[in-house]
Formats: C-alpha cells, structure tokens, sequence
C-alpha cells in the first residue's frame, strides 16, 4: 500500500489579477519522499512567455538557428564534392589507359608513332576540363574543414551555456510539462478519499457585498465550465448572480441574473450537478432550484431541523442548515431538538431531497463557527473569530468522532460561509465581505493491485 500527502490549488490560472503570479521559470519536483515515506509532487509553472524573453535563451535559439544553417551549407558542399569525386574517378581511368599507351609506343615507335600520337592528343583534349573541376574540389575541401572547426567550436559555446542555464527548447519543455500536468491530473482522479491534514491560504478573489453571503462553483460542472454563483447577504434575498468564470467575477462582468421564487435563509447554500440548494426562509424547507430551467424541481421539509435561529452557528444569521457537497454526494447538516440541539449530519438524494441516512454527534451546533464535508467526514471549527480552527470531526464512515488541531488564518476575522468544492480541492468562504480559498492538503491511502 502506498501512502500519498497530496496538495493541489489550482487558482493561478484561474484569475491572474489576484496575488498569485509566478515569474520563476518552470520547476517540477516529483519522486520525492518525506522523512514518513509520503510522496510529494509539485510543479509550478511560469507565465508561458516567460522563456521566450530570456537573454540567454534567445542567444541559445540564435546559435542553434546558426548551426542549422551551416548543416545546410555543409550538405550542399558535401553533395558537390561526390560529383567532383567521380570525376576524378574517371580521370584516374583514363592516366591508366595512358600509361598503357605510352609503354606501347616505347616498343614500337616507328610503325604506330602517328596513330598513337592522335590518339595520345585527343585523350589529353578529354582531360582538360578536369583541371577547374580539381580546382574547385580542393577550394571545397578547404571550405568544408573550416565549417567543421567552426561547428565544433559553437558545440563548445552551445554546450557551456547549457551547463550554466541548464537550457531546453521551450516548446519541448512546454510539451513535456503539459505532459506531466495531465498525468497528475489522471492521478487525481484516481485518489481515493482523503483525510485534512492542512489548510493553507487564504487567497483573496474579490472584496464585495455585504459582511454576510456565500459564493460558489459546481464541484461536478466539467473543467471547462467555470462558472460562478454569488448570493449576497444572509436574508431577504432572491437575486442570485452568474459569472461564466473567476475572471468574470473578479471583474464584475454578470452574465446573468436569477430571480427565486422564495428567499433565502443563511448563506449555506451550495450549488450542486446544475442546481441550487437553499433553505426557504423561515421554515425547515430544502428548496431545488434549477438553473437550466429556471424552477423549482424539487421541495421538502427537513424533519425535526430547528430553523430561524433556534440552532445557528455562533454568528447567527439563520445559519440553522448548512447544506454541502462532497465526493459522495449531497448533506445537510443540523441540529434538532431530539439530538439536544448537537449537529446531525443527513445524506439527501439530489432529485427527491429525501433523507437517506442521518448521523447524530455529540457536537452542539450553537458552537461551531463552521462546517464542511470531505469525504464524508464532517470538519467543525471552533469559531468564526480570529484563532478559528478545525476542532472537531465525526467520520459517517465509521460512525466515530476526534478531536482535531488544525488551525487555518482568519485574514478578515469574521468567517460567515465555509464551503468545500471536491472538483476543485478547496475552500470557498466569505469572510467579512471578502470571497477568498483555501488550499486544502489531504493525506490520501493508494489501494494498489498488491493489496489484499
């Protein structure tokens, strides 16, 4: 069994006007193993023109693009040197054919010395046309030896700078790191569910709205729709707000607005396969709203959950049900009177919003600042003031409880909305009138085919 701390946050592409930028060159850390065994991937990657202004990489691709040319030349010259080589081939035939002749003349000067001497005469009018031919090989020749010392002297120049800026051809690195990006993102998908170990952040998208609302994305929309929910304040409201990406939320270019049939209570709505979840306000009442089709589609009521702050978190705000998404699917989270008034976890079913399996905890609800699900496990925090930290966390799994440390920075010190997005692997929150995420780190268990 193979033991993996994997840590993925993938805001740098989303909205370039926010705090993350790098401006470091690619760099791709895998294989590496913590002193525990864990195996750590990370890559970062730069701005993708980055390369291309590079001084030194442009003096490399100058250099190749040289002896590139000079390849070329040195082909021609070479193709040329083979013609004149045949030549000279045929020439030696002929001094061959020559020196036969002259040895026959030698031993019979007097009879044959006319015929040979024509004969002799247009052999040699044949040869004359070899004497520039020869010429130009060695001119040929000569060129040919100094391309090879200047070609070997650049290798050396190419081979130092390599050395010193540990150069690649950036389209080839560009490939080789899309490559990896796919593959780890097919690895992703393979994990199975995690346990929080870590929550670093936050990042701030935007400041906007009121102290109290929530903001969202479809954690099972596909990569390339990114759009985004904004439902300001945490009561008498029904305007909800789209933005077909996090740039265009960070922007304020709305593509369109919802006008709900009911308002709203709380700001622990979740958006979830295409639809809204929220609680009908004033009532215990799950409303599924669908944005496609503009309509209610589904409606029930939450049996036994207090409402209208009977059992809020600490802020209040009619926080009384808080419904989230996971990996496994769709929870509401609540208290109710039979429970004492402590936090009851419900799995629905996404069409019929009917209950399907409820867990009842020991944790109060009034005390909890926040909550989510990852994995189904349900993480509480202590507060939603400056110091919040993940305090508490019941596992539907095996039915059992701990008692967590994990702190995380409260930057605007009043955390009114906490939401986990599983597509994503982080948190959305509104804090104190500022949307932000959290980067999540998860401590996964592989199942290899060696397991039994």
């Amino acid at each position: 069994m193979l033991l993996l701390l994997y840590s993925v946050f993938y805001v740098s592409h989303w909205f370039p006007q926010t705090q993350i930028s790098p401006k470091e060159g690619w760099q791709v850390y895998s294989s590496a193993q913590d002193p525990d065994g864990r195996c750590i991937c990370t890559v970062v990657a730069p701005e993708q023109n980055l390369c291309s202004r590079d001084a030194k990489s442009r003096q490399l691709r100058q250099l190749l693009e040289k002896v590139q040319n000079m390849s070329q030349s040195i082909e021609v010259l070479n193709l040329r040197t083979q013609r004149d080589f045949q030549y000279v081939l045929k020439m030696e035939t002929q001094m061959k054919g020559l020196k036969a002749k002259f040895r026959q003349i030698e031993d019979d000067r007097k009879t044959l010395m006319t015929k040979h001497f024509q004969e002799l005469k247009e052999k040699m009018d044949e040869l004359l046309p070899l004497i520039p031919v020869l010429e130009q090989y060695k001119t040929d020749a000569k060129l040919i030896t100094q391309f090879k010392e200047e070609i070997r002297n650049l290798s050396a120049v190419l081979t130092g700078i390599q050395e010193e800026i540990g150069a690649y051809d950036y389209e080839e690195l560009h490939q080789r790191v899309l490559s990896l990006e796919t593959r780890l993102r097919d690895c992703m998908k393979k994990l199975t569910c995690g346990k929080l170990m870590k929550i670093t952040g936050p990042v701030t998208v935007k400041t906007s709205g009121t102290r109290f609302g929530a903001w969202m994305t479809d954690p099972l929309a596909s990569e390339k729709n990114n759009r985004v929910w904004y439902m300001d304040s945490y009561t008498n409201n029904k305007i909800v707000r789209e933005y077909k990406s996090i740039a265009d939320f960070v922007s304020g270019a709305e593509s369109r607005t919802y006008n709900l049939p009911f308002k709203w209570a709380g700001t622990n709505h979740v958006v979830y396969n295409g639809s809204l979840y929220f609680n009908k306000y004033q009532s215990n009442i799950i409303i599924k709203y669908s944005f496609d089709m503009g309509r209610v589609l589904a409606q029930r009521s939450l049996e036994y959950a207090g409402f209208h702050n009977v059992y809020p978190y600490t802020w209040g705000g009619f926080s009384d049900i808080d419904l989230m998404a996971d990996e496994i699917g769709l929870w509401a989270v609540y208290a109710t009177n039979q429970n004492a008034g402590n936090i009851v976890i419900s799995q629905l079913n996404q069409d019929t919003l009917e209950v399907m399996k409820s867990w009842s905890t020991g944790y109060p609800k009034r005390s909890a600042g926040e909550s989510f699900m990852i994995c189904g496990t349900l993480y509480v925090t202590n507060s939603h003031l400056t110091g919040a930290k993940v305090y508490y966390s019941y596992s539907t799994k095996t039915s059992t409880y701990e008692y967590t440390d994990i702190p995380f920075h409260n930057q605007y010190f009043h955390i009114s909305m906490l939401d986990y997005n599983a597509r994503d692997r982080a948190l959305y929150a509104w804090n104190n009138g500022h949307q932000v995420l959290f980067n999540v780190t998860l401590f996964h268990i592989i199942k290899t085919e060696d397991d039994t």
